[in-house]
């Protein structure tokens, strides 16, 4: 445990900005779902009209939580946004001690900080601490923001160590993938995994008997029931469940070697397939694992939104103040729906855009670029691999979203031409898409240290934009620096091609100057 304060004090030097983003994330979607459920839910009436829409609807069940949530105003603000805010809280605990674990055995930097004084074990409780820090300033700011908005006090503190309490579980898987990969994409991958089978645990035992929900560690914070029951003893099971995986990766850490998992790593072919024989083809294979879950996840999502496109009208006539909330209002409902809901996954297929292009600028500071390069492949062909995978699997993300959603909702009208029409519409959204993700390549070229900064800022302003712009009252020339204002709100709109052809010629141009940028300047730097 030697020197676990002072790697701590390093830790935190060095993620003194990712974390923050991923807190005001989490206090953001709860500080505007409790605003925005007291406006339209503010009244006995219409809450009770709300359980009397929603209980005999599985698909949101399975999407939000519990129907007792929904007992009080409070607990349908923990309804709709607990299992979303839990994600983010996960999310943030896995990148957190996978970084400072896994990452830094790959990289070979653990053994320069193990050759100082520093104990076998002061990396792992140190990147623990952090985490659980993080953990606790999660459920710190999204009580501040439950409780700020006037739901009551002691709900929103139970809210918060709910929250908490996922974090804590998801830094205990995280510590034991660790210790058994070798690999940080394999440990995160099989986190990743888990938050997902929790999800699905959770969402399955919600539209049942409530038995699987047990089995989900999102299961176990909903079912402290914030604002309905009040219930503090579920917390017992994420604490000691983290207790147990805590135990178990500081005796796994011991029976391994630095930089090696428990599970050694598959060997590899004696010779390269004749597809890796080119930059494009290398792409590919690095991010065909993160473009395959990708695809599912918006795929999953479309089937989500799709099944309960049917009954959307209806909703809007118990409910009409959620009108407000749709592009159009309430003149055209299931347009607004489906243009809503196609928007929402084309923000989703920029974040995978965004991500998959700046793998070129971790594959530069990785120092795995430089092999590449010194054959005879040119910089623009190394980029334009990377930038393929990011435009196609955009695009690919977006269809699959159109196709499930088509499938969900064609199956409940019983139409099967509702695929091809609402894939479609999703694409209409691609070329916004694209402008994002040629934003980042412009960024690479030309600040590649702010980088990720730069691109994930137009991600999270396009997102707030589109989803928060009237909710907060924002001014129409901010409203319109997003892309997606300048995309026709397919079906809500006509589609017309004038504003996509001008959204295509400038990302073009950007991805030219990012070219240019990249030529001009070292490679690592």
């Amino acid at each position: 445990m030697t020197g676990t304060l002072l790697l701590l004090r390093f830790m935190l030097r060095r993620d003194r900005i990712g974390p923050p983003i991923w807190l005001v994330a989490a206090t953001l979607l709860v500080l505007v779902q409790s605003t925005q459920s007291q406006n339209l839910y503010g009244t006995p009436e219409s809450l009770e009209q709300l359980r009397q829409t929603i209980g005999g609807n599985t698909a949101v069940i399975a999407m939000s939580g519990p129907t007792r949530l929904l007992g009080s105003i409070g607990g349908e603000v923990v309804f709709e946004i607990f299992a979303f805010a839990a994600i983010v809280v996960a999310l943030m605990t896995m990148f957190l001690v996978g970084r400072h674990t896994r990452v830094e055995e790959e990289t070979g930097r653990a053994e320069l900080v193990r050759s100082a004084r520093v104990g076998r074990q002061a990396p792992l409780m140190a990147a623990l601490v952090l985490a659980g820090l993080a953990d606790l300033m999660a459920g710190a700011l999204v009580f501040a923001a439950a409780a700020g908005t006037g739901l009551p006090v002691g709900g929103s503190l139970l809210f918060g160590a709910a929250i908490t309490g996922v974090g804590f579980t998801f830094a205990g898987f995280t510590a034991v993938a660790v210790q058994i990969f070798e690999s940080s994409r394999a440990a995160y991958g099989v986190v990743g995994a888990l938050l997902g089978a929790g999800y699905a645990l959770r969402a399955a035992g919600d539209v049942g008997s409530g038995a699987l929900s047990w089995l989900s560690p999102i299961g176990w914070g909903q079912r402290t029931f914030p604002f309905t029951g009040d219930r503090w003893w579920p917390l017992l099971l994420p604490l000691s469940f983290a207790a147990l995986l805590l135990t178990a990766a500081v005796v796994l850490l011991g029976r391994r070697d630095v930089g090696a998992g428990l599970v050694p790593p598959r060997l590899g072919r004696a010779t390269a397939a004749g597809s890796l024989r080119s930059a494009y083809a290398l792409s590919w294979r690095l991010q065909r694992g993160a473009l395959a879950g990708w695809a599912v996840a918006l795929g999953l999502l479309g089937l989500a939104y799709g099944s309960i496109g049917n009954t959307i009208e209806q909703y809007i006539r118990d409910n009409p103040a959620v009108a407000e909330l749709l592009p159009g209002g309430a003149g055209d409902v299931l347009n607004a729906y489906l243009a809503l809901t196609a928007g929402m996954a084309a923000v989703l297929a920029s974040a995978y855009g965004v991500s998959s292009t700046l793998r070129v600028r971790a594959e530069e500071t990785s120092g795995r670029a430089e092999p590449i390069l010194a054959t005879p492949t040119s910089r623009h062909t190394w980029l334009a691999g990377h930038l393929s995978v990011a435009l196609t699997g955009s695009a690919l993300a977006l269809l699959t979203f159109g196709v499930g959603e088509g499938i969900a909702y064609g199956l409940t009208v019983a139409d099967p031409g509702q695929v091809p029409r609402l894939a479609a519409i999703a694409l209409a959204y691609l070329p916004a898409v694209w402008l994002i993700i040629a934003l980042a390549v412009l960024a690479v070229g030309w600040t590649p240290r702010p980088s990720a900064i730069v691109a994930w800022a137009a991600v999270a302003y396009c997102a707030v934009v589109m989803l928060f712009a009237d909710s907060f009252n924002l001014p129409s020339w901010v409203q319109r620096a997003s892309p997606f204002a300048h995309t026709p709100q397919v079906p809500l709109e006509d589609l017309t091609a004038a504003p996509l052809v001008v959204i295509g010629l400038v990302a073009a141009a950007f991805v030219a100057a990012g070219l240019a940028g990249l030529r001009r300047r070292d490679i690592g730097y």
